[in-house]
């Protein structure tokens, strides 16, 4: 059981947090974001359906099985939006502003 609330508790904050982070913003990397903490989520609750014996035809922990696939494709989603919108959603570095702060002090960028 201690396990299970390990895995729940940060995806569930994680859930929350891109929730509210795209029903602020609504831009194109924070779907991809929720979207990838919702497959994210898929996989902790096929975890604990496998630990507590729920949908048993669904034949979790089973190769070849519609659980084990289902766990493997969320996975592989959420594991490939989840950084990709991370990455869309980070800040660019802007190279002029880096340029100007050598202008003010009078002289050249060092090393060019």
């Amino acid at each position: 059981m201690t396990v299970i609330i390990i895995g729940l508790v940060p995806a569930l904050l994680l859930l929350s947090g891109s929730a509210l982070l795209f029903f602020k913003t609504k831009t194109e990397p924070t779907l991809l974001q929720l979207l990838g903490t919702g497959c994210l989520m898929v996989v902790v609750i096929a975890h604990v359906c496998e630990a507590f014996g729920l949908f048993p035809w669904m034949g979790w922990g089973r190769p070849d099985s519609a659980g084990h696939y289902l766990d493997l494709v969320s996975a592989v989603i959420a594991l490939t939006l989840f950084p990709v919108a991370r990455a869309e959603s980070a800040p660019a570095t802007n190279d002029t502003a880096a340029r100007n702060c050598y202008i003010g002090r009078g002289g050249s960028k060092p090393g060019a």
